[in-house]
């Protein structure tokens, strides 16, 4: 199914149909503030398993990142962060940035291989804040791929629907996607590494 959301403000009956989707373990595809990502809550086995299933990965090989609301929320799942990591994190969210940190135990399990570190994103988007602010969780995310290796990224919600309508729950449009990802910095170690450079231009 696609599903039309208003990018600044989601209409209540079709959020009810993303957020029931979601609670009864559903897969689902949702715009970010980069580029569109496959995402299910972050306490679903059964949705995190069936992501590595659809894009043919091992479940140690997908490297999930996890959506959240605010820097409250990134509390919950990570250990404990450096104020000069807070200070970095509170300066540049929400944006396009991901953020490496230490993974507390309860996320850790979540995933296959027991992971360590988790990348975190706080998306500056309407649709993926809403979701997740009624959700009242985090949600595992990975990106969306094209085909084609030179294009890299998918940014049409019809041709990602066309693609994965039979094997996701459903495609959220959201307008067209970035073709660019998000900046990655990795704060797992003492001094912070930009280890991929994106959209955000990094503040701090």
């Amino acid at each position: 199914m696609l599903l039309t959301l208003h990018p600044k403000n989601p209409n209540p009956r079709d959020l009810k149909k993303v957020l029931d989707i979601l609670n009864q373990d559903g897969v689902i595809i949702i715009p970010t503030d980069t580029i569109y990502a496959m995402a299910c809550r972050m306490d679903s086995r059964k949705g995190i398993e069936r992501m590595g299933k659809i894009m043919g990965k091992k479940q140690e090989k997908v490297n999930y990142s996890l959506l959240c609301a605010d820097l409250a929320n990134i509390s919950d799942v990570t250990a404990a962060i450096d104020k000069n990591i807070f200070r970095l994190l509170k300066n540049n969210l929400p944006g396009a940035f991901t953020f490496i940190l230490k993974a507390n135990n309860q996320v850790s399990k979540m995933f296959a291989g027991n992971k360590k570190t988790i990348g975190i994103r706080v998306p500056d988007n309407a649709i993926a804040q809403t979701i997740i602010k009624e959700l009242g969780i985090s949600l595992a995310v990975s990106t969306i791929h094209h085909d084609d290796a030179i294009i890299e990224y998918m940014t049409d919600p019809e041709e990602i629907h066309e693609k994965f309508e039979h094997q996701v729950d459903l495609v959220i449009d959201g307008g067209f996607g970035e073709n660019i990802p998000s900046t990655i910095i990795d704060c797992s170690n003492e001094e912070p590494i930009i280890v991929r450079e994106g959209k955000g231009n990094l503040a701090d």
